[in-house]
């Protein structure tokens, strides 16, 4: 029952395209969704019956480890990221600080799987084991309307990419305050400097407005925050921490990416 868990599992979205809106430019047991009914402690309870009977033995000692991990998260006011986006965003993430790609003890997750009227980035204090923040973050124009189901890695193609990234610099730029983004993995988001593709404020990453329109605004490629979140997001996780943007449905990426093989 718990290896369901920690496999990664397709999921349906919408597919449509919308309108153009924003700036980019310098710019089984069915757990952790906002609807489940189970709430973490009922799950830690569960999952410590099922680990001290024969279940144990059909986890790997990497599930145990994410397992845990998941388990003693500190969600405070927050909901937890789904576990599938967390498993890959935990492996990668720990290849990165062994190979020195990255310092900081923060893992930034986007489930670009989600609507973008949902609060899909997460920002996680990996050594406090806890949730920082929860926002909303806007996809890329040519990326999809309320859900994000096409990415690239091509100049001006305004669209997000997806995979692993070390933060950067910050600078001021057309949106204030901004940060730049090292996508880590070649062809998947190494361009990812050079299309200016950066963090940072705006007014369309709005969720109230998310909620009245169906779908946020969106970007010509970056994942812009809201206004009143984006510079306290920015100034922690700056300098070489480890952001991840992720998507159930995009196999070809997830058995491809050599930071998950």
């Amino acid at each position: 029952m718990m290896v369901g868990l920690l496999s990664f599992k397709p999921m349906t979205i919408s597919d449509t395209n919308g309108d153009n809106n924003g700036n980019g430019n310098g710019k089984k047991v069915t757990v952790i969704t906002k609807s489940s009914t189970l709430k973490s402690k009922e799950i830690a309870a569960v999952t410590t019956k099922n680990l001290k009977s024969n279940t144990e033995s059909n986890l790997s000692t990497f599930d145990k480890l994410v397992l845990s991990e998941y388990l003693d998260l500190n969600e405070k006011n927050f909901d937890k990221p789904e576990i599938e986006s967390f498993k890959a965003a935990f492996k990668g993430y720990y290849k990165l600080k062994e190979e020195g790609k990255i310092k900081k003890d923060i893992l930034t997750i986007i489930d670009f799987t989600k609507s973008s009227t949902e609060r899909r980035m997460w920002v996680i204090d990996m050594n406090k084991h806890e949730i920082l923040h929860q926002t909303v973050v806007s996809h890329g124009r040519n990326s999809g309307k309320e859900f994000a189901n096409d990415f690239s890695n091509t100049p001006e193609s305004f669209k997000s990419s997806l995979g692993f990234y070390a933060t950067a610099e910050t600078y001021s730029g057309q949106h204030g305050l901004s940060l730049r983004l090292d996508g880590l993995e070649s062809g998947i988001n190494s361009n990812a400097r050079a299309r200016d593709i950066v963090i940072h404020a705006a007014d369309y990453a709005n969720e109230a407005m998310g909620k009245n329109q169906g779908y946020l605004g969106r970007s010509l490629g970056c994942p812009a925050l809201p206004i009143e979140v984006a510079h306290k997001i920015i100034n922690l996780i700056k300098d070489e921490s480890c952001l991840f943007i992720y998507h159930a449905d995009k196999k070809d990426y997830l058995s491809k990416s050599k930071l998950l093989n």
